[in-house]
């Protein structure tokens, strides 16, 4: 049985509007989503937990006159959906006013969705215990006959989510997912991969294993250099950690509120000449919805365009006060962020990451990054570290393994200093989304210190 149905939706939404109608409230929103997911863990070369969970959401706003709120719910049987509607109704009468809230949108204003690449894949959603649970035990396997400890998840599962309003707009979309995360930790070293994808077949759990492992090897006994701007040779994760920081700031809300690094820049030639952004819910690589928190169907933006900036998204809040059309990158309302850009591609270039390393003649291999946080706001340095495998190149060699280091870097200038890309392909990292991106070659990265760990 699938998660959740078209016509059980509908049937959600007429409860709750005639709960609504009775209340003497015409105007709602109702948005259901329902997921189903399990992870196998595995910790020190053992399997040790298989965790499996189902989970459904009823999430209510009305609009009275210029105000509206939301209520939730995680039961959608009748009273439940009853009082969550009057709960919703009670809050909306106490809101405060907001004079520039706007009508629910209309299916003709909500625009149709373009053609996109399914995202469900049955045998994802299918998924047992025992497919992860074979597939760890190779991986766990390959690591450990490294002399190495291996640790991770494999994490498989399906959702769908809906959204209807009173003025007869209806959005369904339906994905699969699989995840797979793995830690090679040697005496001194450590190494890691990660991957996700819509289909769990087209992850390749002993691929990733033998390159953690690989990792945790080559970087034993690690050396130590000093700090200093470096030429850097980022890995597609790694990428994902530091340039995934900034797209926050792309909102047409951020810049009026002046929040944003973009607010008051000039923004012709802000980054290097060879960077192509895109905001592509329809890319094959990415996922998500293709509509927005109000049903907007999300267009293709050209977010920087061989450097320059040049598509911002609009909210149907924040394209009213410019003048111009909502773009459909507006977050679920009420809220104050306005909109975000979620379906990131970064365009890839020629090389390929072995190409990359042999074209340095000395710099750093970094495999990703973690602990990330903010020092400029309007220049966006970021400070982190990096983490399980970090490597000097000399003479386009990965020599051997160096202690990781703390860095202090903007992103604005890091984009300025690419000189190198690889193919772009779906990226995960530290951070709890994804990006489709390039490994990265960027010249004067600084490093601040060595860490002691």
């Amino acid at each position: 049985m699938n998660l959740l149905e078209k016509a059980e939706c509908q049937a959600i939404f007429d409860q709750a509007q005639r709960a609504a109608r009775a209340a003497g409230v015409g105007d709602i929103e109702i948005y259901i989503g329902a997921n189903a997911t399990a992870l196998t863990r595995f910790a020190n070369n053992a399997t040790h937990q298989n965790v499996a969970e189902r989970d459904r959401m009823l999430s209510v706003r009305a609009l009275i006159g210029q105000r509206t709120a939301r209520a939730t719910t995680n039961r959608t049987d009748d009273d439940s959906i009853r009082r969550v509607v009057e709960e919703a109704i009670a809050l909306t009468k106490v809101a405060e006013p907001d004079p520039a809230l706007l009508p629910l949108p209309t299916p003709e204003e909500a625009g149709e969705i373009a053609a996109a690449p399914s995202r469900f894949d049955p045998a994802t959603a299918a998924a047992t215990p025992e497919h992860r649970a074979l597939a760890v035990k190779e991986a766990i396997g390959i690591v450990e006959s490294a002399s190495a400890t291996a640790a991770g998840i494999f994490e498989t599962g399906e959702e769908a989510e809906a959204l209807l309003n009173s003025r007869g707009l209806f959005r369904f979309h339906t994905e699969t997912s699989a995840r797979f995360s793995i830690t090679a930790t040697a005496n001194d070293s450590s190494g890691w991969a990660k991957v996700s994808a819509v289909s769990a077949g087209a992850m390749n759990p002993a691929a990733l294993a033998s390159s953690a492992a690989d990792k945790a090897r080559l970087s034993a006994s690690p050396r130590e250099l000093p700090p200093g701007r470096y030429t850097v040779v980022l890995e597609p994760a790694a990428v994902l950690d530091l340039v995934g920081q900034v797209f926050a700031d792309f909102s047409a809300t951020a810049i009026f509120d002046q929040r944003s690094f973009l607010t008051g820049r000039d923004l012709a030639g802000l980054f290097g000449g060879n960077i192509v952004i895109s905001d592509d819910a329809r890319h094959p690589l990415q996922s998500g919805a293709p509509f927005d928190g109000e049903g907007v169907a999300r267009r293709t933006l050209r977010l920087v365009d061989h450097g320059t900036v040049q598509d911002i998204p609009y909210s149907r809040g924040s394209a009213r006060r410019a003048g111009v059309a909502a773009t459909g990158h507006g977050l679920a309302l009420p809220n104050e962020t306005g909109e975000m850009p979620t379906n990131i591609v970064i365009a890839g270039g020629k090389s390929t990451l072995d190409n990359m390393i042999a074209a340095v003649d000395r710099g750093i291999l970094v495999t990703r990054l973690w602990y990330i946080r903010e020092v400029d706001p309007f220049e966006k340095i970021m400070t982190g570290m990096t983490r399980d495998g970090t490597f000097l190149i000399e003479d386009g060699q990965p020599m051997y393994g160096i202690r990781n280091f703390r860095f202090n870097q903007s992103v604005v200038e890091m984009l300025r200093n690419v000189v190198a890309m690889s193919a772009s392909v779906r990226a995960s990292g530290e951070e709890a989304f994804d990006l489709v991106t390039p490994a990265m070659t960027v010249a004067n990265f600084n490093f601040t210190e060595v860490t002691r760990f």
